[in-house]
């Protein structure tokens, strides 16, 4: 079994950041498994950043929703891999699963249950949406809960789990 890190924090909190430096302790060639799609220019914009950020020692995946299957397929080809990121995977999974919230939990659960046949170090980001108001939307409440429930989830499976707070990072396991 491999590592598998959770790292985790509100928006522009530094995670994305911390994980590419835990990552780039691996020697080259590193993975990105990217869950994020560029559906209006802003999006495109963000993701351009994230990959100006890193060079020619990574190797960006992108893969919106069968990430699991993503990573068992480039196991051995990377020293390290980063998903980046689970709140983007979950929601791609809620608005695309016909089983809404229901199967994308599922989908949570079948990830983190396959990290002890990892042979490639993982790194994980997410967002922590928890933390703020209880949205007026059922959907952004779904959403929330989601999130919520896939961290706890993964959290739990992850040998180590940080969380980030205004660019400094915290070992909580």
């Amino acid at each position: 079994m491999s590592k598998v890190v959770l790292v985790t924090g509100g928006a522009r909190s530094g995670k994305s950041r911390f994980a590419e430096g835990l990552a780039d302790k691996y020697a080259p060639l590193r993975g990105y498994l990217a869950t994020g799609e560029a559906g209006d220019a802003e999006m495109a914009d963000r993701i351009a950043r994230h990959q100006g950020r890193r060079g020619p020692e990574w190797q960006t995946v992108e893969e919106p929703l069968k990430v699991a299957e993503a990573i068992r397929s480039h196991q051995g080809r990377f020293n390290v891999m980063l998903m980046d990121c689970v709140t983007l995977w979950i929601s791609n999974l809620l608005f695309r699963c016909p089983g809404g919230a229901a199967e994308a939990l599922a989908e949570v659960k079948s990830f983190a249950g396959g990290f002890s046949s990892l042979a490639t170090p993982l790194i994980i980001v997410t967002n922590e949406v928890g933390m703020g108001i209880v949205p007026e939307h059922p959907l952004s409440r779904a959403f929330r809960d989601l999130a919520g429930e896939a961290n706890e989830i993964i959290a739990a499976a992850a040998d180590e789990v940080y969380v980030t707070i205004s660019g400094l990072p915290l070992r909580l396991k």
